[in-house]
């Protein structure tokens, strides 16, 4: 260690060291102006050193903002992405179902969880008898006598919804839609004619091994089709549980484009899994 100077001392090493012994040509008053102009200059640099972390930290933080809101879009985009092809596939291919009604008991009991298809719907493809739909319930479920006409016996619709967004939610979402799940038993042409707890097919006893042992076919408190031909365009359903079943009997024949699919696979409860014919 060298000489102190105002009681200071000094290392070679120090910032310090290359200012001249106090014996030389510089006065006490000349070596303290230029430590001070020295410590100016430190302090300086150090804030100019902060004042760059700083921005460096601001634009590192902007960065990471700017990646937190892109991963962010990212993930809308596929959720967006997901939820289009859902809907896509709900509407156009298949979607799952839950039994709520006893109309087709035993065939399915309330609870029973189906997969229905709608690829026959989407290639606009035809149905045929047997086959096991769901469509829109009729907004008459019951027809009165006053109201019928033998000669175009078709079930009534008349709460279509209004507007793109209520078709949407209606239609596509199925939001506030009450939906009904028959079998098919005459197509169009076809003439249907019920007596003596029989259903009879185009003159001929129609034989139904799907129906349980004992089952009959009548008209019931509100059934009023019992003789009638399907129109075009449109099927004629009943229940398989035909005592508990309020069906084509009594509001008349469903539209095919009311049609929403066609059962396809049960599979809950799993001791009944596979698909239904």
């Amino acid at each position: 260690m060298r000489g102190g100077i105002l009681g200071l001392g000094f290392v070679e090493t120090s910032r310090f060291s290359h200012f001249p012994h106090p014996t030389s040509h510089f006065s006490k008053l000349q070596l303290i102006k230029k430590i001070n102009k020295t410590d100016k200059n430190f302090y300086i640099s150090i804030v100019k050193f902060k004042i760059l972390m700083y921005n460096k930290l601001e634009e590192r933080s902007h960065m990471e903002e700017k990646s937190v809101i892109k991963e962010i879009l990212e993930w809308g985009y596929c959720i967006i992405i997901a939820v289009v092809l859902a809907l896509l596939v709900r509407y156009y291919i298949g979607t799952p179902t839950i039994v709520q009604q006893q109309s087709m008991q035993t065939t399915f009991m309330p609870g029973d969880r189906l997969i229905l298809s709608r690829i026959t719907k989407t290639a606009k493809g035809t149905y045929k008898k047997g086959d096991i739909i769901t469509f829109e319930a009729p907004s008459t479920s019951v027809i009165s006598s006053a109201n019928i006409n033998y000669d175009y016996p078709v079930a009534i619709y008349e709460n279509e919804p209004k507007g793109l967004w209520s078709k949407f939610v209606y239609y596509v979402l199925e939001l506030n839609k009450t939906s009904y799940i028959k079998r098919i038993i005459g197509v169009a042409g076809d003439h249907i004619e019920i007596k003596d707890g029989k259903v009879y097919l185009n003159g001929q006893e129609l034989v139904e091994e799907y129906l349980d042992e004992g089952v009959t076919t009548n008209m019931g408190q509100y059934g009023v089709f019992s003789d009638i031909v399907v129109p075009e365009g449109y099927v004629f359903v009943m229940g398989d549980n035909r005592e508990h079943s309020t069906d084509s009997r009594c509001f008349g024949c469903i539209p095919v484009s009311k049609i929403e699919g066609k059962v396809w696979i049960r599979f809950w409860p799993f001791s009944k899994f596979g698909t239904v014919q």
